[in-house]
């Protein structure tokens, strides 16, 4: 679908089974997860929005992918829920969603059992094979993982405390994540990122002379609020 034409919309069977989904996570668990204090409050916030703009996305999405594709997932966690549901349910896609949080995926998969998708745990660079989206959202940027390189993505780096060496060690390895699955995306694709790193892609297509185009519109998102673009990458993507 090109961006200018009509958006289409999940079938309400899809629509149950997300709210389904969502109902059955254990967000006392979850809490403890994504927050170190304070997860029942979190999770009392964000869960209504995480669906409702995870719906939104899922259908701009739908008009977006090709049916029987396969999709790749860096860092799928709650937020994913509605995409990956639309894609098994509605465009009979085959997905490998990864994380690296033992624990959550335990809970998600509670949570999705009965469902055709299922989170895995483990680095996304070790999927086996070819996919023609690619999904990595907030994790090129993560304050956890990559505090330095983190801070000055966000405008926030403190140049008195701002530590150099360690954002070089961070860069090469933000790098080498990005490098380990544009790797595997099939030309003509589609990546799905936040607006933060459209960079790092935008950088891997250019050192591999791949042209690429960011879509004008990005989308809101509700866990870390960093808005969501789509960048089509290969030949014939304007």
């Amino acid at each position: 679908m090109k961006p200018s034409e009509p958006q289409r919309r999940l079938k309400s069977t899809t629509r149950q089974a997300i709210a389904g989904i969502f109902e059955r996570q254990d967000y006392a668990a979850l809490g403890a997860i994504y927050c170190h204090d304070g997860g029942e409050e979190f999770w009392q916030e964000k869960r209504g929005p995480c669906q409702r703009l995870g719906v939104e996305l899922a259908e701009v999405l739908l008009g977006r992918l090709r049916r029987g594709g396969r999709s790749l997932y860096v860092g799928a966690g709650v937020a994913e829920i509605p995409i990956l549901a639309m894609e098994t349910m509605e465009l009979d896609r085959a997905v490998a969603a990864y994380n690296l949080r033992e624990a959550e995926v335990i809970l998600l998969n509670q949570a999705c059992k009965s469902f055709p998708f299922h989170y895995r745990h483990g680095d996304a660079g070790a999927a086996a094979g070819i996919f023609d989206h690619l999904w990595i959202v907030s994790v090129l940027n993560d304050p956890e993982r990559f505090p330095e390189l983190s801070a000055l993505s966000y405008g926030q780096a403190n140049p008195a405390v701002f530590d150099p060496a360690a954002f070089t060690r961070e860069r090469a390895e933000v790098r080498a994540i990005a490098a380990g699955c544009l790797k595997k995306l099939e030309l003509p694709g589609l990546v799905t990122t936040s607006v933060e790193e459209i960079p790092w892609i935008a950088e891997w297509c250019t050192t591999h002379n791949i042209p690429c185009t960011v879509e004008e519109k990005d989308y809101p998102t509700a866990i870390v609020e960093d808005p969501v673009c789509f960048i089509r990458i290969g030949k014939g993507v304007s």
